[in-house]
């Protein structure tokens, strides 16, 4: 059973225009957390939205509610209640107390699946951290049968270690076991990213709500066979790969796990590691599904999320948004959203894309390459026909955009690369007639 407790709006009260635009209605945080169940293949036999004049302290819901709902699972196939919203260890045990059975809030329910879908060692070390941060802030629930166990000797032996600090220590000792591997594994992915940044492709990251379709962007974008489903978090380990962008332009696309809303701060502390491949990226990729009711709740979600990161969700400069999931619009829809593009700011236009069909993916590849290049540099320079290693030197560190055979029989070689490689080249490929020529940044 999923319940999904809210407060109800006080009698002639109005909420803060900012946070209107931001909350999701009862019904749609219900639908999301069905979701989130059925993503660990849980078999969702009730769900309801709960109203509530306050949360109670022992049990969150007021006692009526505890009891009717308690009446209800007597007649359900059930032994397991999810409730949608973060509660606190001691309502944890009362509920499962007054309903005889598991209860299960968002926070868990959220480590559940990452638990699910982390494949990777990074990415099961880092659930694994989160798991057992939550859980150690939950050992109120555990051994609260046993006595307590005497320490030193004679009568003047103070108390011992209960069961409870013993398993604290033991968790504690684990979580600082698994922090010193994921500092391994973060000094690997650095060393891997100072690699990648030796050699001249850009990185392109997409982020966005979980389900928008970033995964199935990634497939289309890269020709990979990453997993995409239409569920909540169908894939969350990171995926990166190479892509030749139309004028011949290569970058590294990166798959990253999606957000969602009231995700646990445990899960980005612990997966920020993993996002950092966002957090240097050049160019930032917002995917949206338009087709969904609640896209601009979930956009806002997302901005929360990279503004944690440090990252801001405005700099159009870097990012851009891509609205996924047009295919599913009827005309009306289409039209209306064609409308609202036209309407935004030219350096704020989002791009309209379908992952299923394709439709403007050639506009979404121009976009990245115009953003990867605009702050590059284009350089002509003359080499001699057999300096094969200031080619390849070339090709290492810059875009080669042409080259070709003069009439003296030396090659003349245009590239594109980023200024703080500008200055290395011209150092280089210095002569006595100066240095190489340097067009305006492309």
């Amino acid at each position: 059973m999923v319940i999904e407790p809210y407060l109800r709006m006080p009698a002639g009260g109005r909420r803060n225009a900012p946070a209107d635009a931001a909350e999701r209605s009862p019904a749609a945080r219900l639908d999301e957390a069905v979701g989130l169940a059925r993503a660990i293949d849980l078999d969702v036999v009730r769900a309801s939205t709960v109203p509530l004049a306050g949360i109670r302290p022992a049990t969150y819901l007021g006692k009526g509610k505890v009891e009717e709902i308690s009446g209800i699972l007597k007649d359900l196939p059930t032994d397991l209640v999810i409730m949608d919203c973060v509660i606190s260890p001691v309502q944890q045990r009362n509920l499962e107390t007054a309903w005889g059975a598991k209860v299960l809030d968002r926070t868990g329910l959220i480590l559940e699946i990452f638990g699910r879908r982390a494949h990777t060692r990074e990415g099961a070390l880092q659930v694994e951290h989160a798991h057992l941060t939550y859980q150690k802030s939950r050992l109120v629930r555990s051994w609260t049968h046993l006595e307590r166990q005497r320490g030193g000797f004679g009568f003047l032996g103070g108390p011992g270690e209960t069961q409870l600090e013993a398993d604290r220590r033991v968790i504690g000792e684990r979580i600082a076991r698994i922090e010193a591997e994921l500092e391994r594994v973060k000094k690997t992915r650095r060393l891997h990213r100072a690699g990648r940044k030796r050699v001249p492709y850009p990185i392109v990251a997409l982020v966005g709500y979980t389900n928008a379709g970033k995964s199935s962007i990634f497939n289309r974008l890269t020709r990979a066979q990453v997993l995409e489903a239409d569920m909540l978090f169908a894939t969350l380990d990171p995926t990166l790969r190479a892509v030749a962008l139309p004028h011949g332009s290569r970058i590294i696309v990166s798959d990253t796990v999606g957000f969602i809303s009231d995700l646990p701060t445990m899960l980005v502390a612990a997966f920020r590691a993993t996002l950092e491949e966002v957090i240097e990226a050049d160019v930032i990729l917002h995917v949206r599904d338009v087709s969904h009711g609640e896209a601009d709740a979930q956009a806002h979600d997302v901005a929360t999320v990279l503004r944690e990161l440090d990252i801001d969700p405005e700099d159009r400069g870097r990012l851009i948004e891509v609205w996924n999931k047009i295919d599913l619009l009827d005309d009306a829809q289409r039209m209306a959203l064609v409308n609202r593009v036209e309407r935004c700011e030219p350096e704020r236009h989002p791009l309209l894309v379908s992952a299923a069909t394709g439709e403007g993916f050639d506009a979404l590849m121009a976009a990245i390459e115009g953003r990867v290049v605009q702050h590059r540099v284009v350089i002509e320079l003359v080499l001699d026909a057999a300096d094969g290693a200031g080619l390849s030197w070339l090709h290492r560190h810059a875009e080669v955009m042409s080259r070709s055979v003069r009439e003296d029989g030396r090659l003349a070689v245009t590239v594109r690369l980023d200024p703080a490689k500008a200055a290395m080249l011209r150092r280089k490929f210095a002569t006595d007639d100066g240095p190489p020529d340097a067009a305006v940044p492309s």
